[in-house]
């Protein structure tokens, strides 16, 4: 069975709920979906009718079939008659075999002489002596095994398992070296980009500005699909961004096959990337391969605005954490463009790379700045007041050759200045400390997840320096980089020394696997897979 993992992103602590709620499908739930989905539900009555109908038919046929095979077995068997006065059948009374023993003499079978003295309750509840209700036992044990503490983070991971798509949500306990799969939500499409949000997204009883724990994910459908994660089993996302959600087209799509051509209300290609506005919440940019960047609002799950700025497909978006209209995108035809959504029709700034843009970022130290990650394994660092005339004319204040081939994902730590991590399709992860004079790589390291496709920063001051690592292979591990000796060193100021005087060990936790094996993923010291614990290669 083959598994990769596209995508993944963090959970701040403190926004999960601390019990999860259970999934409960009841009439209002099945209205809202009936409402989302648009569902035809008199066609759908008519073809269930027509299947009862075609079932009907078909039993009807084979009843006949049936009995006209009965009749010429009981014919062929009228010639062996049955002598029940035969010796050997005497012995078992077939003649009465079904009759009633009331009368009849013999041992009584009550195992205690006073059992009629014993009492009986039609319910268990009316028993004093069974003092855990039916199921409440249960119930305690599932309620426990889904709580999530205040400590832990979550960890979202999209997965894809053979032809199944689905998002994982892990647990990460920090203290316990722990990392678990707490449940996992179903989805339509390879996913390709997934984004926290913090706000409630179409959920009834609650404030919409109020604080929540929900998620967008966009596949290579068009449309975006919004979760809650504080929700297990959900059959449905509470909302649908795109044309899922419209009951006019989503008729049309049925008739005809839906038209490729950009609109201003959805996407009509691939979801590449997400990117939630942390000042104002209820906004959500989106990129697609259809080359648009779309501005949705949460509160009505409607498109607000649609932008062209590129002319190829784009692939990474980043909103300016001071100026909080301002929003960074990389697109495949190899330009950066930082434009205020406030503004769509200004001319913005735009700068050129070397090949096809993969990712880009706002330094989080340095408004200013930010860096663009590129399929040939380069990053460079603009200085956002330095825009060119045009794309050709860029000047990056500098560049960095990180990987030989495409530099899929990189981070830059919020808690940390200057450090980065970068992740290739060469399978490696890089650790870089990012100095005035320019970047200096601090160690350099295979962890077997394959191809890399997602390092991410812990979002949490106390866990700073734990990286999420994840790829091709489908397995997500999270590195404690403060237990690397380079990392130590490089970054000695940024570091505890609880263990000073004692050896330190690397610690690299994974999903433990069910059967039991003498290596122990989830264990600090992190061993490899011949069993000896995993080393850095460090320059």
């Amino acid at each position: 069975m083959t598994s990769m993992i596209t995508t993944a992103t963090w959970v701040p602590r403190g926004f999960a709920a601390p019990f999860p709620a259970k999934y409960n499908f009841d009439e209002d739930e099945f209205e809202r979906i009936a409402n989302l989905a648009k569902l035809q539900l008199d066609d759908a009555n008519e073809e269930l009718e027509e299947a009862q109908e075609e079932e009907k038919n078909g039993a009807d046929s084979d009843k006949d079939a049936d009995d006209s095979e009965d009749k010429a077995s009981s014919h062929d068997g009228e010639a062996e008659d049955i002598d029940i006065d035969d010796d050997d059948l005497k012995k078992y009374d077939l003649e009465h075999y079904d009759d009633d023993d009331e009368d009849a003499e013999g041992q009584r079978m009550d195992m205690f002489g006073n059992i009629k003295s014993l009492a009986y309750y039609e319910s268990n509840k009316d028993d004093p002596y069974i003092t855990i209700p039916d199921g409440e036992d249960d119930e305690d044990d599932d309620r426990e095994e889904l709580q999530i503490l205040a400590t832990d983070n979550l960890l979202l991971a999209a997965k894809v398992e053979d032809e199944l798509a689905h998002l994982e949500v892990y647990v990460y306990e920090d203290e316990a070296d722990n990392l678990y799969v707490h449940h996992d939500i179903m989805l339509p499409a390879i996913p390709l980009c997934v984004e926290w949000l913090d706000i409630p997204v179409s959920k009834s009883n609650v404030e919409k500005d109020s604080i929540a724990n929900f998620v967008a994910v966009g596949t290579m459908d068009p449309d975006i699909e919004v979760w809650d994660l504080d929700t297990i089993d959900c059959m449905y996302p509470n909302a649908i961004l795109g044309q899922g959600a419209n009951p006019e087209e989503e008729g049309k799509k049925k008739k005809k096959k839906k038209s490729k051509k950009a609109n201003d209300e959805y996407h009509v290609d691939a979801v590449l990337s997400l990117a939630a506005n942390r000042k104002h919440r209820n906004l959500l940019a989106s990129a697609s391969a259809d080359k648009t960047v779309k501005l949705w609002d949460l509160h009505t799950t409607k498109c607000a605005k649609s932008y062209s700025y590129h002319t190829d497909k784009v692939c990474s978006l980043a909103w300016h954490s001071v100026e909080s209209t301002v929003l960074l995108s990389g697109s495949y035809d190899r330009t950066i463009v930082a434009a205020d959504m406030r503004a769509p029709e200004a001319k913005a700034p735009r700068w050129g790379v070397e090949s096809d843009v993969e990712n880009v970022r706002w330094d989080p130290h340095d408004p200013n700045f930010f860096y663009v990650s590129t399929e040939n394994g380069i990053i460079h660092y603009h200085d956002i007041r330095n825009a060119p005339p045009n794309p050709s004319a860029s000047k990056p204040v500098w560049t960095l050759q990180a990987h030989d081939e495409s530099l899929s994902s990189f981070d830059i730590n919020a808690h940390i200045p200057g450090f980065m991590a970068t992740g290739s399709t060469d399978k490696t992860v890089k650790l870089w400390n990012i100095q005035p004079t320019g970047p200096a790589m601090v160690v350099s390291r295979n962890l077997d997840v394959g191809k890399v496709f997602a390092t991410n920063f812990a979002p949490d001051a106390e866990v700073a320096f734990r990286l999420a690592v994840a790829g091709s292979k489908g397995t997500m591990n999270v590195w404690d980089t403060s237990t690397n000796g380079a990392v130590r060193q490089a970054f000695a100021h940024k570091i505890s020394n609880k263990s000073e005087g004692g050896e330190i060990r690397e610690r690299l936790i994974g999903v433990e696997e069910d059967e039991s094996s003498s290596e122990d993923e989830g264990g600090e010291g992190g061993d490899d897979e011949n069993g000896e614990p995993e080393s850095m290669d460090e320059d």
